[in-house]
């Protein structure tokens, strides 16, 4: 990832969606929650930027040729960077294979179209941007897709998001307006998977009677580095190999962090 954003760029904040227990019913217009990189993408003419909620711009090369490819001169998206998995699912674990080596196919699900050839449409309903989005999305270049509304009841809906092991759904009221930089309660995200991947990066010295360590440190990916999560005594009740060598035990508690998460 390359830090900053060239001055022919105008950086926007992304509205944000409000984390709920209850998915709402009505006026809604729901979406899957994808599991990657915030991300908008700017274009303007030949140049283009893919650039993270931080400001940060990323250099996934086959993405941005794809925005090249879009049919507009000057255009503004929001989405989100994805890695697919087998079963065309969202994984942030081969999102994270793909920084360090490539070869994984990256998607870029666009869900908001926020300019369009010098036209603001923030202050459009999110129906209006969601068409003229479809419209400019109606044959995507590879590696671009428009995320898709997501029809039925709500009990359908997170039936069928829990069969196919989503990590969760987004709602979205049709004549919201877009609030860059908000969390209004326009948008809001419901999370099905209750985990987080973490990673073993280190250990305490034991103290007392204890052999070998006394805490894990971990940590997790996010789009400004690793960052530090906490640490995990490790106990007889978390992993029977408690009090082994860090090798036979990294697997186990990192299983048991990510379940308590």
């Amino acid at each position: 990832m390359k830090v900053g954003i060239r001055s022919s760029f105008s950086f926007i904040e992304p509205m944000k969606a409000l984390p709920v227990e209850n998915l709402p019913e009505g006026d809604w217009l729901y979406e899957i929650k994808f599991d990657g990189y915030r991300a908008l993408a700017f274009k303007d003419g030949k140049d283009v930027r893919l650039i993270s909620r931080n400001k940060k711009a990323f250099d996934y090369s086959q993405l941005l040729d794809a925005i090249k490819k879009l049919p507009a001169e000057r255009v503004i998206l929001d989405g989100e960077t994805a890695a697919l998995d087998e079963k065309g699912r969202s994984s942030f674990q081969l999102l994270q294979i793909f920084k360090k080596s490539g070869g994984v196919p990256l998607v870029y699900y666009v869900f908001d179209l926020l300019f369009l050839e010098g036209k603001d449409l923030r202050r459009e309903p999110l129906s209006a941007r969601r068409k003229l989005l479809g419209n400019l999305l109606k044959k995507p270049p590879e590696n671009i897709r428009l995320s898709d509304e997501l029809r039925g009841s709500k009990d359908d809906l997170l039936r069928v998001a829990q069969e196919f092991g989503l990590e969760g759904l987004v709602a979205k009221r049709r004549n919201s307006i877009y609030e860059s930089g908000q969390r209004s309660g326009a948008w809001v995200k419901f999370k099905i998977t209750k985990s987080q991947e973490f990673v073993i990066r280190g250990y305490t010295l034991p103290e007392g009677s204890r052999k070998y360590f006394g805490s894990l440190l971990v940590g997790y990916h996010s789009p400004d580095g690793f960052m530090f999560a906490d640490s995990w005594r490790v106990s007889t009740h978390s992993c029977k190999s408690s009090g082994a060598p860090l090798a036979r035990l990294s697997t186990c508690q990192r299983n048991h962090a990510a379940d308590g998460a």
